[in-house]
């Protein structure tokens, strides 16, 4: 759908575009360079990233328990009684979903919060582009997509002039 209309606007500037063309400012930023290098999207895939690390001691850990509980039930299988036996694959089987469980929650709480670091910083550059535009007497700025831009000469990318914008305004 976005796409959709993106090629729907850009189609009615072409066709508008001739009369307005000796008039009109144009330019595109890439978003998603500009969430990635500005210092606030770096910030943000730092701390997710420190949360990771995080992570993965605690998911080694439980792996490894996970690991030496399965190999003691199959060494002492034998030996122990049925009930026995049955009482220790049912711990087992509780630690695994307990295990299964927690690295779910970890994924979901991760994708939040890049999700949430996403939509702030997106926000933020959504002021920052309009500040600018208004600034620099831009008639329209627009998202550089793959479906939407097909072509625009690198004089009219204001991606690192944005960058540089937030960045300060971030400060």
């Amino acid at each position: 759908m976005k796409r959709i209309v993106a090629l729907t606007v850009t189609m009615l500037l072409l066709a508008v575009l001739p009369a307005v063309a000796q008039t009109a400012k144009l330019g595109y930023v890439d978003l998603q360079k500009a969430l990635n290098m500005s210092s606030a999207g770096q910030s943000a895939k730092a701390q997710i990233g420190e949360r990771v690390k995080e992570y993965e001691g605690e998911v080694q850990r439980r792996q490894a328990d996970l690991k030496k509980m399965k190999e003691e039930l199959e060494k002492q299988a034998v030996l122990l009684s049925e009930e026995a036996r049955g009482k220790k694959e049912r711990d087992y089987q509780q630690k695994l979903k307990e295990f299964q469980r927690f690295t779910k929650d970890i994924q979901e709480e991760l994708q939040q919060k890049d999700a949430d670091a996403t939509r702030r910083i997106l926000e933020e550059l959504f002021g920052v582009i309009k500040k600018y535009g208004e600034n620099n007497d831009f008639t329209m700025i627009f998202e550089k997509t793959e479906s939407s831009v097909l072509y625009a000469d690198d004089q009219v990318d204001l991606t690192e002039d944005i960058i540089k914008a937030y960045d300060a305004q971030s400060r």
